[in-house]
């Protein structure tokens, strides 16, 4: 997250505006990955903030394959996020007001591994029974998704 942590330099904590990408990646059971974050000790979506010069698509990839060893044969697009709702304060202080766009993956390669830098775990989890603790930004987004596919 270089162009954010460059930008935090010069204007601390200040609520920025974060364009941004997640991913749900589903498996063949139309499980939901998630991963147990440590910044907030909430379960997310693999996903992160845009650099400099990156599509959304590219976001989406770089941080599916970052946050869970996972690389998509292909993403579906699934919304565009943001307003008022969307604001967030990290535990550290930083306030955000997410533009994130959202990406459905059920077409991937690679083995299931979590950046411990980032996460503590990860794994699938029944769209019917997912944990109490998401994080509030995914949250409004896997209940957009449950929602708009309900029929998966």
């Amino acid at each position: 997250m270089g162009y954010v942590m460059d930008l935090r330099k010069q204007i601390g904590t200040a609520p920025i505006i974060m364009v941004g990408a997640c991913v749900l990646i589903l498996n063949e059971k139309t499980q939901l990955l998630l991963q147990h974050r440590k910044d907030n000790q909430s379960w997310g979506l693999p996903g992160g903030a845009m650099e400099l010069g990156e599509s959304l698509e590219e976001v989406a990839t770089r941080e599916m394959e970052e946050e869970t060893g996972l690389i998509p044969a292909r993403l579906e697009l699934l919304k565009t996020f943001s307003g008022k709702d969307f604001y967030y304060k990290y535990p550290h202080g930083d306030e955000v007001y997410n533009v994130v766009t959202a990406f459905i993956c059920n077409n991937y390669k690679g083995s299931i591994k979590f950046d411990e830098t980032e996460a503590v775990d990860i794994r699938f989890f029944d769209l019917t029974d997912l944990p109490l603790r998401i994080s509030p930004p995914d949250y409004l987004v896997i209940k957009d998704f449950l929602t708009t596919y309900h029929s998966i």
